[in-house]
């Protein structure tokens, strides 16, 4: 996959109206601080698009990106933040919920999930959520950089035991510094935009 042009095109608020896309979207959702707007900028190639922050929780609402003009790269606030008040983790739940189940355009989600730890209830939930809605995410394990390449057959063995994960759901070791995994995120989002 060549990125030839990124454009910022809608972000939603709690209140905002979902936009109504005319091409596929991807979505990636995962815990604040796992790392995702690091994969996003990865991605799509560029140094800081998506805002990564050293304060979790930065992502508070859905950003549409336009990629090539053939589709859309959807980043979901990230949950889990604990410093989040209870009625703000409710409204961002609300607010994932309802894209989910209200997009039209949405063709895969990607998970993202700390390789260096066993996957936390809000992951699992997450999980589950998703199954939920009728998709079946792609598995991302950010953070490979962090670990011995000895640990990674057996970190992810934890994350499909702990998510319980069918055989056919991928889990794609991926890490932002050395772009390692990049190719196979692209390979399975090609796979969705062509579909």
């Amino acid at each position: 996959m060549v990125i030839k042009s990124v454009e910022l095109k809608t972000v939603c608020g709690v209140t905002s109206k979902l936009p109504q896309n005319e091409i596929p979207e991807i979505a990636f959702a995962g815990r604040s601080n796992v790392g995702k707007s690091s994969l996003i900028n990865a991605i799509i190639n560029r140094k800081s698009l998506a805002r990564t922050s050293s304060q979790p929780g930065k992502t508070q609402t859905i950003n549409f990106y336009e990629v090539n003009k053939e589709f859309f790269l959807v980043d979901l606030p990230g949950y889990g933040y604990a410093k989040a008040s209870e009625a703000v983790k409710a409204q961002w739940g609300k607010m994932i919920e309802r894209y989910l189940v209200k997009s039209e355009q949405l063709r895969v989600i990607f998970l993202l999930v700390d390789i260096r730890h066993e996957p936390t209830a809000n992951d699992v939930g997450m999980y589950e959520f998703i199954k939920s809605t009728g998709f079946k995410p792609v598995i991302i394990a950010t953070k490979l950089d962090k670990i011995k390449r000895s640990q990674l057959a057996a970190n992810v063995k934890v994350i499909r035991n702990k998510l319980k994960l069918e055989n056919d759901v991928p889990v794609i070791p991926f890490s932002a510094t050395t772009k390692q995994g990049r190719e196979e995120i692209y390979e399975v989002m090609e796979s969705f935009i062509d579909s």
